[in-house]
């Protein structure tokens, strides 16, 4: 509780990193801001392109299928891969001036989450002018899987960046980590494609049930079942924890290893 209650008094500063980190993510370049936008749909483009018309898996309005769980992996797998190094790019400051180490990782997944949101303004504009439309019903549970995806990016972070000041090779592993876990997710395909077989190993992946939410909401635009919800729950907390915990033990060396 006191490290908490430390984190809000450090609010300012969170504020402050996120809005650097958004105005200088994109500076300098000719489009600027408009990459938030821009970036998705490229890559929506290709994966469309490649499993819809060359090699084709048979799945209705697939553009659409992959998209809405596209964005949210983004948020994901930016956190882990830019947040491991993130400590030691503020390494300056973390050994220069006192404050919560945690508000560093916590600033920076924040920002991949603001970022999130504004690309799902694209995808909301995608599934209405496409005519797919969107359940109210089904959208009073976006916010909950949003938080709980937020938490488990949060607790994967600050134990990534923290193992990542004395490790600094994990920082490199993290790209391929990253891309290995994106094809062990079913963002690309249904979950029901899965063999049975390997569906048990399949669920010990966090983002499993987060993704198959949020496709569940903006896609099939019905309510996630109860037993996905409570799994990317139980997997975030729990990974929240570890993360807490281990970024707690190690970040009273920080100084000393940056």
């Amino acid at each position: 509780m006191q490290v908490l209650k430390e984190i809000y008094a450090y609010r300012e500063m969170i504020f402050s990193l996120v809005k650097r980190d958004l105005r200088g993510r994109y500076k300098g370049s000719a489009l600027g801001f408009a990459w938030t936008f821009i970036s998705p749909l490229l890559q929506l483009g290709v994966y469309t392109l490649v499993f819809s018309v060359i090699m084709r898996n048979g799945i209705k309005d697939y553009y659409l299928f992959l998209f809405v769980a596209l964005i949210p992996w983004l948020f994901f797998s930016s956190s882990l891969g830019g947040g491991a190094g993130c400590i030691r790019q503020q390494a300056d400051m973390t050994k220069k001036i006192y404050f919560p180490r945690e508000v560093i990782p916590l600033s920076y997944v924040t920002s991949q989450f603001v970022n999130m949101l504004l690309s799902l303004v694209v995808v909301f504009a995608v599934l209405l002018v496409s005519g797919k439309g969107l359940s109210i019903n089904a959208l009073i549970y976006l916010p909950i899987i949003m938080i709980i995806e937020y938490v488990l990016a949060l607790g994967m972070t600050l134990l990534i960046s923290s193992i990542t000041v004395y490790l600094r090779d994990v920082e490199y592993f993290m790209s391929i980590i990253v891309m290995a876990w994106q094809f062990l997710t079913p963002v690309m395909y249904g979950i029901d494609m899965v063999p049975e077989k390997l569906l048990p190993f399949f669920k010990l992946n966090p983002m499993s049930s987060v993704i198959v939410a949020y496709r569940d909401i903006l896609y099939y635009k019905q309510a996630p079942q109860l037993s996905t919800l409570l799994t990317a729950i139980i997997f975030a907390i729990v990974v929240l924890v570890v993360g807490f915990k281990v970024f707690e033990r190690l970040k009273k060396h920080f100084a000393e290893e940056l």
